[in-house]
């Protein structure tokens, strides 16, 4: 993977094995830094060695730095903390972390609001793992339609729509084929189909208010989410939705 500087905030490009991303997040001012899914450490050995070790890592472990510390959820391999839906900390001078709890995909799930007060021209991003794709969601391995429902259009869709989202695969360009089955008239939709064709990443392109827009897993209110499934109940819209697409 290579990495990208966009102000104080860094990102790992290059997708790794199992379609995963792995990010980096650093305050420029203390170089601070964060590991965020870094679900194969030799993947990410170098981005930490790069810019120094980071003072916490997310969601998982490098076996690599064992006194580092980890934040995620209670499940995770090696946790030393599972911090509270909505708790914030900081990382350096200028970024905010606000953890939301989003058990679904697995009961611990846990998504990251960042915000940057530096000046970096990615202001709010969130990182959301296995919960939100650009174009889709994630399988209900451990939840249900209901606590989808709640993850993407209670928790995620109320941070602003500027938010930039950073998931930790990259499926979009078969996320984009469901979409187009389901909503094909849908010129965002059409628009997100011929970005994921001509770009093989797609994180961090797309934000909060572009998702509330094609992602039809977060439309589940609209009439024509409704017609697709027969369901009118947004719930029965989520679990249908998702039904389809596990069938696709």
């Amino acid at each position: 993977m290579e990495l990208h500087r966009l102000m104080s905030i860094f990102h790992a490009t290059g997708v790794g094995s199992s379609n995963n991303y792995a990010y980096v997040v650093s305050d420029e001012a203390t170089k601070e830094a964060v590991v965020i899914d870094p679900a194969n450490p030799p993947e990410c050995v170098r981005s930490e060695e790069d810019y120094g070790h980071g003072q916490l890592v997310l969601t998982c472990t490098l076996k690599s730095f064992p006194s580092t510390p980890i934040i995620g959820g209670k499940d995770c391999a090696h946790v030393t903390k599972t911090p509270a839906h909505s708790e914030t900390f900081s990382l350096g001078k200028s970024i905010s972390i606000t953890p939301l709890h989003t058990p679904c995909h697995t009961q611990d799930s846990i998504c990251y609001y960042m915000q940057d007060d530096s000046g970096s021209d990615i202001k709010r991003a969130v990182f959301t793992g296995d919960t939100l794709f650009i174009g889709g969601c994630g399988k209900f391995f451990e939840g249900d339609a209901s606590q989808m429902h709640t993850a993407l259009n209670k928790t995620l869709a109320a941070l602003p729509d500027d938010t930039a989202v950073y998931p930790g695969h990259e499926y979009t360009k078969n996320n984009a084929k469901f979409l187009v089955k389901v909503d094909g008239g849908n010129q965002s939709i059409r628009n997100l189909e011929k970005f994921a064709a001509e770009n093989r990443e797609t994180q961090g392109k797309f934000t909060i208010g572009d998702e509330k827009k094609h992602n039809v897993f977060m439309r589940v209110t609209d009439d024509l989410m409704q017609k697709a499934t027969g369901e009118t109940d947004p719930v029965g819209v989520m679990g249908m939705l998702r039904e389809m697409k596990n069938n696709m």
